[in-house]
């Protein structure tokens, strides 16, 4: 069965405050290199049947309703993980 897998970031414009935070304890174990991070979240939908453009389009309305919330979120990613996709995907 394929999954699809919704990628969704907070907008870049707003503080991050759990990044900030990960970021700040990076910082105390000496991880210098990284300057910043930005926590998101991840939704993994299975699917029963072949992915084509109309399962896509009901993932990409859920996502945009359901899954992230607009104001303060973007959808960054859509991608179908399983042999039994029909069509290519972004978000």
């Amino acid at each position: 069965m394929p999954t699809i897998v919704v990628e969704v970031m907070p907008k870049a414009e707003l503080l991050d405050p759990q990044g900030k935070a990960v970021a700040g304890v990076l910082g105390r174990l000496g991880k210098t290199r990284f300057t910043s991070v930005r926590l998101g979240k991840r939704f993994e939908l299975t699917v029963d049947g072949p992915v084509d453009e109309a399962v896509l389009a009901e993932v990409r309305e859920l996502a945009d309703s359901v899954l992230s919330n607009a104001v303060i979120e973007d959808v960054v990613g859509i991608h179908v993980v399983g042999a039994e996709s029909t069509v290519g995907v972004s978000a």
